[in-house]
């Protein structure tokens, strides 16, 4: 049972999905594939780690040409739906409003949904053993745990993005100042030194 329950987790785990990490280019457009057949169900997730103001137009195509799903400017944002025709549905990020800017995006996209963990389990009449419920419930902790590490990760990775960003800036700064201060102390020993050049000229001329 314990064999039974273990190899059910690692299947219930490994349903199907895509995560991935893009670079989206200043006034760039990347786009995905996907078929599906009819009636199957599908959710995006996205969130823009960095670049710019962290937003990102993102949208939806049907086999048909009819968009979905639109969102302009959106940090992060999740949409889910069901097909109506079966086909291939196109998703695309843009980041053509930027002129500058470059864009790293994650996004997550899970098609159809999860299985049951145990065989049968939809259609049982009885009540579930307790190594049944133990099963379910550490199949729900374990995806509790997935979600709070993607989010967790992407957290880092934004903050990460952000320290770099504002090193940088300290770093320009730093060299600004440096700059600043050294034509200032140039400034200063070329202002003393005119000073003394012309009372040695003025005290040569008095003496002749």
């Amino acid at each position: 049972v314990r064999t039974l329950c273990l190899a059910a987790l690692l299947g219930a785990l490994g349903a199907g999905g895509t995560e991935l990490t893009l670079e989206l280019p200043d006034s760039a457009q990347r786009c995905f594939h996907q078929e599906l057949e009819s009636g199957t169900k599908f959710t995006l997730d996205y969130q823009v780690i960095s670049g710019g103001h962290y937003d990102v137009d993102c949208y939806m195509e049907d086999p048909n040409g009819k968009t979905i799903y639109q969102e302009t400017k959106k940090q992060y944002d999740s949409f889910s739906h069901h097909t109506e025709v079966k086909g291939v549905y196109t998703f695309c990020f843009s980041n053509e409003f930027s002129t500058f800017s470059h864009k790293i995006v994650y996004f997550d996209f899970q098609v159809g949904d999860e299985p049951p963990i145990l065989p049968d389990m939809n259609n049982r009449v009885t009540a579930l053993t307790q190594m049944e419920s133990a099963c379910v419930t550490i199949h729900e902790m374990l995806n509790a745990v997935i979600d709070s590490q993607t989010h967790y990760r992407l957290r880092e990775a934004q903050d990460r993005s952000r320290a770099e960003e504002l090193n940088g800036r300290v770093s320009y700064w730093s060299v600004g100042e440096t700059l600043i201060l050294f034509m200032v102390s140039i400034g200063q020993v070329m202002l003393l030194k005119s000073f003394f050049t012309e009372k040695r000229t003025s005290s040569s001329g008095a003496g002749t």
